[in-house]
């Protein structure tokens, strides 16, 4: 059976950490019928936690897929006091991106997700432009320009939200959408709206990062992604990366060497949410390989 056919359940759990916790959740799997496929954990030795991400063949599985998380809950996770999230392989999801004009995050999700790389539905894109909108029309993706103003945005987030709604949409990419989103929005949307920083947070805030790194004479920049948080960029880090510059980058080397990073950082932030490899804990992620 290849990847693609294979269906699979994943639990990702954490709980304090105790022993037996192994052993006891993979004897459920085992003495229900289920092939583990993938096991990764982790124990937070200071806060004594235990973090676990474990996936396991359907096919000879014999709880059904609707009682899972009931069975799990009786048998293993109320005796641990678990928190724990189920996810099915062959469910996709729905992904909504936010964009403004800057192109070259939404030209790079959208060619990942148009060759089959993100496995993922992209039912809406919206915007506080209309530049993009052609883009969108391409791939038959519906597009709703909503700009934005200090008198309109809570009226425009409303209609936000509303599309958001009609099409069932699972979490949010913000892919250089130039709008700060309201703690009311975001609070419907926790950890599940992805966003990309141009630098190693905090260094070189604002709109001109790169000039600023520029007149510093970095020998590095960098990129992040994190989960949206009411406090703005504090949100729990998913992927960073950074690139070495040196005096001979001028500041338009710079803006083309950070844009192609943020594309990498957040397309593999993105990845991580879809394959639901990463748990997030007291502001910070597990992220399983």
């Amino acid at each position: 059976m290849t990847d693609s056919a294979r269906k699979s359940a994943i639990l990702l759990i954490h709980c304090r950490d105790k022993p037996g916790i192994v052993v006891t959740i993979t004897d459920f799997i085992h003495s229900n019928g289920g092939n583990i496929i993938y096991l990764d954990q982790h124990v937070d030795i200071e806060r004594g936690i235990f973090f676990m991400r474990i996936e396991w063949d359907l096919q000879n599985f014999v709880i059904q897929r609707s009682k899972i998380a009931e069975y799990f809950e009786t048998l293993v996770g109320s005796r641990y006091q678990m928190i724990f999230q189920l996810h099915f392989s062959d469910t996709k999801l729905r992904m909504a991106i936010f964009v403004s004009k800057m192109p070259h995050c939404f030209y790079d999700l959208l060619a990942r997700y148009e060759s089959g790389e993100l496995n993922v539905e992209i039912p809406v894109i919206i915007s506080n432009h209309t530049d993009l909108q052609h883009a969108a029309e391409r791939l038959g993706i519906e597009f709703h320009y909503l700009p934005i103003t200090r008198e309109n945005k809570k009226q425009q987030e409303q209609k936000q939200k509303e599309l958001l709604k009609s099409h069932n949409i699972d979490f949010i990419v913000l892919a250089r959408y130039m709008q700060v989103l309201s703690d009311d929005f975001v609070n419907d949307y926790p950890q599940r709206i992805i966003n990309i920083h141009h630098s190693f947070l905090p260094a070189f805030p604002g709109s001109r990062p790169y000039h600023s790194a520029y007149e510093r004479g970095v020998k590095i920049i960098g990129a992040t992604s994190h989960y949206v948080t009411a406090e703005l960029d504090a949100g729990p880090i998913i992927e960073q990366d950074v690139v070495q510059v040196s005096h001979k980058d001028s500041v338009e080397d710079m803006v083309r060497i950070g844009r192609d990073l943020e594309k990498i950082v957040l397309a593999r932030a993105v990845r991580h949410h879809v394959h639901h490899d990463l748990l997030v804990y007291e502001n910070r992620t597990v992220v399983f390989e």
